[in-house]
């Protein structure tokens, strides 16, 4: 099959859909890979790099995508990139449709096959979702120790404290693997953490493997509610596969917190779970309403994009080899965790979640794989 990788085009997204280890697997393989030219500069390889596995250097994205029966990205298409995209063609990234209408039915109208990271899933688990969200959940802590500080718009309070001084009250909304990660992270630095999660079977299990600063709370407006009038720092990381996140901290709930506190959105991608909340990016990374500190950034892990691209494709990379060698159908017949990742299909609908946020009607996958 050829495989085409595009450089990413999203503002400061510096990740790439491949590796050239990983497409030095799918080359050995009997395919052709080909790469935009410079699209893995910015996470640590050159062109020398992809050439050297067997690749082939394309100079644009049209040339890409024109070539290419299965593309490989990262992020979701951007408006400049939906002409590219051919009917029939695979299209294999994050999508995170239900946080865009307009992104939804440019896919259905390119009548390509759209394959959701986010989506695959796995013995109850999201498998190509993970390495994005410990990545995300350990730089959520990272950057709100950051803007906690002064100059950045905080409440100048430093996560960990110091001998005599109490640190800093840290709230996660959600258990999840982003959510976990942002707990270890903020509790090796020594703040006093508070994980909520509605799950009392996951709550359980992180009781015997967190550290003793985190302590672990069902997760209901009253408890959400008591606990943003002490936090200096919120981490919301709650997801629904498939479908729009939660809002979790509404406009009315600002009052509440004290000025300077930092709101970190990790589940932007989905529409966020805090209602003020509005997508930024690493340029401009926050916005400050009623005195809160908000941090909304699309692509966290493109900050960190050799860690980030190496994670995400040592996940991808088994689901791309079966798409390469068998064909999508053929692929999901026989792999029901990739079927999953299936969102559109020629214009039509198959992920009922997507299709709910935007009351179109769907349809089931199954009648496409005969």
């Amino acid at each position: 099959m050829k495989i085409g990788i595009p450089k990413e085009i999203k503002s400061q997204e510096a990740r790439v859909g491949i590796t050239p280890s990983g497409a030095e697997t799918l080359v050995s393989e009997g395919n052709k890979v080909f790469i935009e030219k410079s699209a893995g500069i910015n996470s640590g390889f050159s062109d020398n790099d992809y050439k050297n596995v067997g690749c082939s250097i394309l100079d644009s994205a049209e040339d890409i995508f024109s070539i290419a029966d299965l593309i490989v990205k990262v992020k979701e298409p951007l408006e400049s990139e939906y002409f590219l995209i051919k009917p029939n063609q695979i299209i294999f990234t994050y999508f995170h449709f239900a946080s865009s209408e307009s992104l939804t039915k440019a896919m259905i109208n390119s009548k390509a096959i759209c394959i959701a990271y986010e989506t695959v899933e796995k013995n109850g688990s999201l498998p190509l979702l993970v390495p994005m969200s410990e990545v995300a959940g350990r730089m959520a802590t990272q950057q709100g120790a950051k803007f906690l500080e002064k100059p950045q718009g905080g409440l100048g309070i430093l996560l960990g404290g110091v001998p005599g001084v109490k640190p800093a009250n840290v709230l996660i909304l959600g258990a999840g693997v982003a959510g976990t990660e942002a707990a270890r992270m903020a509790a090796g630095l020594g703040a006093n953490v508070i994980l909520l999660d509605n799950d009392i079977d996951k709550l359980k299990k992180l009781g015997d493997i967190l550290p003793p600063n985190v302590n672990l709370l069902f997760s209901d407006f009253h408890t959400i509610n008591e606990y943003i009038k002490k936090s200096h720092l919120i981490i919301g990381t709650v997801l629904i596969p498939g479908a729009k996140a939660p809002s979790l901290i509404k406009k009315d709930m600002l009052k509440d917190m004290q000025k300077g506190t930092v709101l970190i959105d990790v589940a932007i991608d989905q529409g966020g779970c805090f209602e003020t909340s509005v997508p930024t990016t690493h340029e401009k990374p926050i916005n400050t309403i009623d005195g809160i500190v908000h941090y909304a950034v699309t692509n966290m892990p493109g900050a960190v994009p050799n860690t980030s691209t190496r994670a995400l494709t040592n996940a991808t990379i088994s689901y791309t080899r079966e798409l390469a060698s068998k064909g999508w159908k053929s692929a999901c017949n026989e792999n029901p965790s990739l079927a999953k990742g299936v969102n559109i299909i020629n214009g039509k609908v198959v992920n009922k979640q997507v299709a709910d946020a935007f009351s179109i009607s769907s349809e089931k996958i199954t009648n496409f794989l005969t």
